[in-house]
């Protein structure tokens, strides 16, 4: 029956032929519309052809999008006035673009804030904006200071830049303790430091803490403040030159007096202060230059300076002078290396151990040469000098080739002069040709980076016309090996006063500052040392094993109140690290008031105060030398309760007098993150020996108040040797009369 739709029609019965003709129509009109699709997406990616030749063609096809598009349409697709006229239009929007950039630099508003500034619209800024913009981009992203009236300008500047976190200010008590801190931040980071002080007294408050980076050549960037450049001159309110007072105490100095000079010469200075042999350099920014603005401001990089301003530091091709070294080096059958703190500035610590290992080669250091050699290795013979142990002095005197590395033959170390290794051919190595025979004879001087010269080194003795040495060397140098292994069993550094004989514990159970300082050492194997300067800072050295860039102290300059803020410094350098400042009661008083910065940051600081209430070297000097006329050397009156004292700055305090109490005491004390100070009254006569004396040779040294050694390694007693000079005397008198 006949179905009625909605409409009233009636709707047909579709035969098979219609249904036939309806799916091809449908089908049809699919494969169209994929046609189409497949068309429209031939056109949006059309194949690249990289030849003609239809053989060398790949199947791959390139999307246009990735290629430049052409200037001007292919031949015959356009006419020559359509082609024209397109090329008139592009030049016109060009024009335009310009119009409008030139019209907005002039309406840019000026920003202040950090935050507020526009990477698009960075037309104009200050010279403190340069000052920060060039440390961030140089990877400095902390400094130490004190503001002031001169500074005050880039001290505005850093508000901002702090907002960011960008960078981060550490606010000291002192303006010696922030250039101290920034000094124990390169040392023990090999970054550059960085320190700020106003003009005046801020600046003139600097120049200790220049002059002790100087002489031990860390890298470090001082920039002071200084009064408006209209005024230089005038003796203006706070206006010192520093620039002249530190001339002789820094690698270089700038004073600025173009705001848009001040990134390229910081870029300078930091390039400067790290390359060749690092050093100090000193920016003196007068107060209006952190306020005028640089129009086009163009940031300055470390790798600008190398690659664009034409800084190097080149030395000669020294191949002759290292295989004249080698060639010395297979004759010798004494061989010593004597390494300084320029093998840690080059970080040639792994080159340089590898060769001693290699030729078994034994190897003293100087003081600010400690961790850049394994001290628990058996080549290791400790420090020389004044107060070196006893087989490494005898070494130096003993050895028939001496290889000093970033080491400058410093008066502590070498004694009488004359008589200093005067059996051995030198070779010295260092990175500063002025350097090269200052101050000793030497044979053969080899100029240039330490690292460098050490693998050239290891690369010609890998070589096969070379191989032979290495064994008969080895066995050669053992003889002599065996010979330091004797001293050091004959003369070892035991924390007992008195001779080297065996004593039992000390009368009354007092404690000695050796015993302090050896347990230290065993408790934190692995923490950062400092030290400040004296009989403490001797036994520190003598009794500590350093690993590299952990030993922080003043060695060339000897700067009483180095310690402490040099602890800041690596704190801040190493947050997560054990630090420990073994310092004296006298010299914690120099720069006490750095508790109030250790109290701010809660910085993971643990200081040692070895007390015996005097001042420890100045008092054995007065005993050996000035007939023990003790003048103003006694610090028992006046001195503070130091345990009280840390409390008042909120500090934990621990007091120990005992040698029996000085392993838990110490273990509690150097516990836990908090900072902590802890006093150790000990003995109050006790001195720093081995004790080489004014005028004489390495090898003649006091092992005590009665022992002392000859030239030829003989042990005599010095009361005995006085009284049969004493008894020869009076024969001779008699034999006269």
């Amino acid at each position: 029956m006949p179905y009625y739709g909605d409409y009233g029609k009636v709707k047909k019965e579709e035969s098979e032929q219609e249904k036939r003709e309806r799916i091809q129509k449908e089908e049809h009109e699919r494969m169209q519309k994929e046609e189409q699709e497949r068309k429209e997406k031939e056109e949006k990616v059309k194949p690249y052809y990289f030849s003609k030749n239809s053989w060398r063609n790949t199947k791959s096809t390139y999307s246009t999008k990735y290629y430049f598009p052409r200037a001007t349409s292919k031949r015959g697709e356009l006419n020559r006035d359509e082609r024209i006229g397109i090329a008139n239009r592009k030049i016109e929007d060009k024009v335009h673009q310009k119009l409008e950039k030139k019209e907005s630099k002039k309406n840019l508003i000026l920003f202040k804030n950090i935050q507020e500034i526009d990477e698009d619209k960075l037309y104009i800024q200050t010279g403190a904006f340069a000052l920060f913009d060039t440390l961030v981009r140089s990877r400095i992203e902390s400094v130490f200071g004190y503001p002031g009236g001169a500074i005050l300008p880039i001290y505005d500047e850093l508000f901002f830049w702090e907002q960011k976190k960008m960078i981060k200010h550490y606010l000291v008590r002192h303006e010696q303790a922030a250039t101290h801190a920034a000094d124990g931040f390169s040392r023990s980071s090999g970054q550059v430091g960085v320190c700020f002080a106003t003009s005046g007294p801020g600046a003139t408050n600097l120049v200790t803490g220049i002059a002790t980076a100087y002489l031990d050549s860390i890298p470090m960037i001082i920039i002071t403040g200084q009064v408006g450049s209209q005024f230089l001159g005038t003796d203006a309110f706070q206006e010192t030159d520093i620039y002249g007072i530190t001339l002789s105490l820094v690698k270089h100095s700038y004073l600025v007096f173009e705001a848009r000079f001040l990134s390229q010469i910081l870029a300078e200075a930091i390039y400067i202060s790290q390359n060749g042999r690092p050093g100090p350099v000193l920016i003196d920014i007068p107060k209006n230059i952190g306020l005028e603005k640089i129009k086009s401001f163009t940031p300055c990089y470390n790798t600008t300076v190398h690659k664009v301003l034409g800084w190097r530091y080149k030395v000669k091709n020294q191949l002759d002078n290292i295989r004249m070294a080698l060639h010395k080096l297979s004759v010798s059958s004494k061989p010593l290396l004597y390494i300084g703190g320029g093998v840690l500035s080059s970080k040639a610590t792994r080159e340089l151990s590898r060769f001693a290992y290699t030729y078994q080669i034994p190897v003293t250091t100087t003081l600010t040469g400690k961790g850049a050699f394994n001290e628990n290795n058996k080549l290791s013979l400790g420090m020389l000098g004044m107060h070196g142990t006893v087989c490494a002095n005898f070494s130096i005197s003993n050895c028939d080739l001496l290889i000093a590395v970033g080491a400058r033959f410093d008066d502590r170390v070498t004694g009488k002069l004359q008589d200093f290794a005067c059996k051995a051919f030198i070779i010295h190595i260092d990175v500063d040709e002025a350097e090269i025979g200052k101050n000793k004879n030497i044979g053969i001087g080899i100029v240039g980076d330490i690292k460098k010269i050490f693998q050239k080194i290891l690369l010609l003795m890998a070589r096969p016309e070379h191989g032979w040495l290495e064994k008969p060397l080895r066995k050669e140098f053992q003889y002599w090996g065996r010979q330091t292994l004797v001293w050091k069993r004959k003369f070892p550094l035991l924390p007992i006063p008195g001779d080297y004989s065996k004593l039992p514990k000390t009368i009354n159970d007092v404690l000695l500052p050796q015993t302090v300082i050896k347990t230290i050492s065993e408790i934190r194997p692995y923490a950062i040392i400092t030290t400040d300067v004296g009989q403490h800072q001797m036994w520190a050295a003598q009794y500590t094993k350093c690993q590299r860039r952990k030993w922080l102290s003043s060695a060339g300059l000897g700067t009483m109140g180095f310690g402490l803020p040099a602890a800041i410094g690596a704190a801040i350098a190493y947050p997560n690290e054990d630090i420990i400042c073994i310092t004296g009661d006298s010299s914690f008083q120099m720069n006490l008031q750095e508790l109030g910065t250790i109290a701010k940051h809660k910085l993971r600081i643990k200081i040692v105060i070895i007390n015996n209430h005097w001042q420890g070297m100045v008092r054995q000097w007065q005993e050996t030398f000035y007939e023990s006329r003790y003048s103003h050397s006694n610090m028992s009156e006046g001195s503070p309760k130091f345990d009280i004292l840390a409390k008042a700055y909120g500090l934990k305090s621990f007091y120990t007098q005992r040698q029996s109490e000085i392993w838990p005491t110490l273990r509690d004390a150097l516990e836990g993150i908090d900072p902590v100070l802890l006093e150790c009254n000990v003995l109050e006569d006790e001195n720093c020996y081995p004790m080489v004396e004014p005028s004489k040779s390495n090898s003649e040294m006091a092992l005590s108040r009665k022992l002392s050694t000859t030239r030829e390694g003989l042990v005599i007693d010095k009361e005995k040797e006085k009284e049969r000079a004493e008894l020869s005397l009076e024969k001779l008198n008699k034999k006269k009369n």
